[in-house]
């Protein structure tokens, strides 16, 4: 099997698991679908601790096996987040979206609560080429989801989630019958689904060269070591790429937009 084939095959392993447990992404793309359209995807993003077990390096090493490059780093400071984005040479897979939570700059609590949960993990799934499609590889009781939830949405949703696609986004480049992200919105809308609207329903402008908007994540029945609880899940998200002055899409990712997307996962609606 070639690089090609097994990225494909792992893209469409992490999609079956992301859209089993965000229905609304499957529904969307049906009634995309239904429209005549071909969805593709314009990246894929990931999250993750930067403990060095399992940071975002470590994230990218599969990746980076069968090709991918790395390509900016963004800051969020606020969220106490690094990111980096990679791409392959091939045009057909998607951009991969890595970040990670900056541990250090958490209470002691925090930081406990967070080793105490990787090292739960066999330190040899870490090799694995399916390391990003393992699920949650940790015992954790609402209680911790919870301490960490309060802390940081991002350290929760982790912590409850574990390693799998947190969100697919839709290419709307190669959308054929919207003339607009607002146009897309509105027919989203239409049909009960709802919007982060966080800094806006559309984050970014074509001034930027890229125009953003998500789904609200879907809460789920979600099992923890002592019951199941209701929490948000995963989102989908729709990217708009405008052309910048060589006449080329832009490629990267607007840190700011980027800060208010991530805000899909927050359990404060």
């Amino acid at each position: 099997m070639n690089s090609l084939q097994k990225l494909t095959e792992l893209f469409d392993r992490l999609w079956a698991d992301y859209s089993s447990i965000n229905p609304q992404a499957h529904a969307i793309h049906e009634l995309f679908e239904a429209r005549g359209e071909k969805v593709l995807n314009d990246h894929v993003a990931f999250r993750t601790y930067n403990d060095s077990r399992i940071n975002l390096e470590s994230m990218a090493k599969a990746f980076k096996k069968y090709g991918y490059v790395e390509k900016d780093t963004y800051h969020f400071e606020e969220k106490k987040l690094l990111a980096k984005y990679y791409q392959h040479e091939n045009a057909s897979l998607p951009k991969v979206f890595i970040s990670e939570l900056l541990m250090e700059n958490f209470s002691p609590d925090v930081q406990k609560d967070i080793k105490e949960l990787v090292n739960q993990m066999d330190p040899k799934s870490v090799e694995s080429d399916s390391f990003c499609t393992m699920g949650r590889p940790w015992k954790v009781d609402f209680e911790t989801y919870d301490r960490l939830a309060t802390a940081s949405e991002y350290a929760g949703w982790m912590a409850a989630f574990g390693f799998r696609a947190n969100h697919f986004t839709v290419d709307f480049n190669h959308l054929k019958t919207f003339k607009s992200l607002q146009e897309l919105n509105e027919l989203l809308k239409s049909k009960g689904f709802k919007l982060n609207a966080s800094g806006g329903e559309i984050k970014g402008t074509p001034a930027e060269c890229l125009e953003q908007s998500s789904t609200l994540a879907a809460q789920v029945d979600w099992e923890f070591s002592d019951g199941t609880h209701n929490i948000p899940a995963c989102y989908y998200e729709f990217a708009k790429r405008h052309p910048m002055k060589n006449g080329e899409l832009y490629p990267g990712f607007i840190a700011a937009s980027a800060d208010k997307i991530f805000e899909s996962t927050d359990r404060v609606r």
